[in-house]
């Protein structure tokens, strides 16, 4: 039997757009074009020969209308690939460009790649959330609800009720949210988004056409007052507000993947490489809890510590899902999310996951820190988690 030699799935290049308002500055981009366009600038950037793309894999949660027909491959011919490179969509909910990179990362491994292309796309304005399940039928069968007692709740209930769970107060929810927004604030003030974001021409109400290359939601302006007088968005005595939850958001996100020799045989410098991998499941009532289990697994996978992760990212679905997570695994919040999330930058469903690692690499790059986890919920009580090395 021949031992193939140990291979390496490495990073090459993390780009993203700027995120979305729902209605905002991306609402007459249709979902196919604006990934297109991030495909088309990852390989100008590379200056990459398309026709040795082996998969295009790309995360996205609504796969109806507009992000329907897999949205890879359309989006790969938008972008002017050889109609030769193929393209494939997932659904993990909210982490699904997450498991495409894990997906991705993972055929370099085995051998399945050499060359490929992760990343994930929603357009919440003309796809709304919900619209994948909509029509005939209800995506819980008769038995599932049996199991749950007929308890499955609505995300944003399940966020309630992890706040009461580990004793979240709203005070707490509020500030953890104030922070975010000022982080992301001065992460844009600094500069410390730019290399990362993919400008995106958009017409204005005069005609004119501008290039729209900053997060849209972030409110630098926001205080503890404003977002104490929000009220509940999902139960009446609820903690959990639209300020203390992601933005409904638009936008596109690539991660160029290669294996190692591949990329440097080609003249690339690898700038990351894929450490370890875990998914998690969780009680699907409570929803939004699996990064717990999912970090733990990732760490004992690559047999590191959590005090050995120079920086964190955990997808802010809502502010109780991360502090129960800080509650349970004892991270220090200076190096969580230390240029903001979701609640503060946005929540493009699909196009999470890949964002979350654009800003991680970009970001170990920035202090020259060495190993990245990210993490993220999913709905139906599951998460991804990962490990990154910086390498240049």
């Amino acid at each position: 039997m021949t031992i193939q030699a140990s291979r390496d799935a490495v990073i090459v290049e993390a780009i993203r757009t700027p995120i979305g308002r729902r209605n905002g500055q991306l609402k007459d981009w249709h979902p196919v074009d604006l990934l297109g366009h991030v495909l088309a600038s990852l390989i100008e950037r590379t200056r990459l020969d398309s026709s040795l793309i082996e998969d295009v894999i790309v995360g996205c949660v609504s796969q109806v209308g507009e992000q329907s027909l897999n949205v890879a491959r359309n989006a790969a011919l938008a972008a002017g690939f050889p109609e030769s490179v193929p393209g494939t969509t997932v659904d993990r909910q909210c982490g699904s460009s997450q498991q495409a990179i894990h997906f991705a990362a993972q055929g370099v491994i085995s051998g399945a790649y050499d060359i490929v292309i992760a990343g994930g796309v929603e357009s919440m304005t003309r796809v709304p959330m919900g619209s994948s399940s909509q029509g005939p039928g209800a995506p819980f069968g008769p038995q599932m609800n049996a199991r749950y007692d007929n308890k499955l709740v609505h995300q944003g209930i399940s966020a309630d009720l992890i706040a009461q769970k580990w004793e979240l107060s709203r005070a707490e929810l509020d500030a953890y949210s104030l922070e975010s927004h000022r982080r992301a604030a001065r992460a844009t003030a600094e500069g410390y988004f730019t290399s990362q974001i993919v400008p995106v021409p958009v017409h204005q109400a005069d005609g004119t056409t501008a290039l729209f290359s900053k997060d849209e939601g972030i409110r630098a302006d926001t205080s503890l007052e404003k977002l104490a007088s929000l009220q509940p968005a999902f139960q009446t005595n609820g903690r959990i507000t639209a300020g203390n939850s992601s933005q409904i958001s638009d936008g596109a996100s690539a991660v160029l993947i290669m294996e190692r020799s591949v990329a440097e045989r080609l003249g690339y410098t690898p700038r990351a490489r894929f450490v370890a991998f875990s998914l998690a499941g969780d009680n699907p009532i409570y929803m939004l809890t699996a990064p717990i289990p999912a970090t733990r697994k990732v760490l004992a996978k690559a047999s590191l510590t959590l005090d050995e992760m120079d920086l964190v990212e955990i997808n802010e679905a809502f502010a109780s899902v991360v502090l129960a997570w800080q509650r349970e695994t004892g991270a220090s919040l200076d190096k969580v999310n230390v240029n903001g999330g979701a609640i503060a930058v946005g929540h493009p469903l699909g196009a999470s996951g890949a964002r979350l690692t654009t800003v991680l690499l970009h970001e170990l790059e920035r202090r020259q820190g060495r190993y990245g986890l990210q993490t993220i919920c999913e709905g139906g009580g599951m998460a991804n988690a990962m490990i990154i090395e910086r390498l240049s």
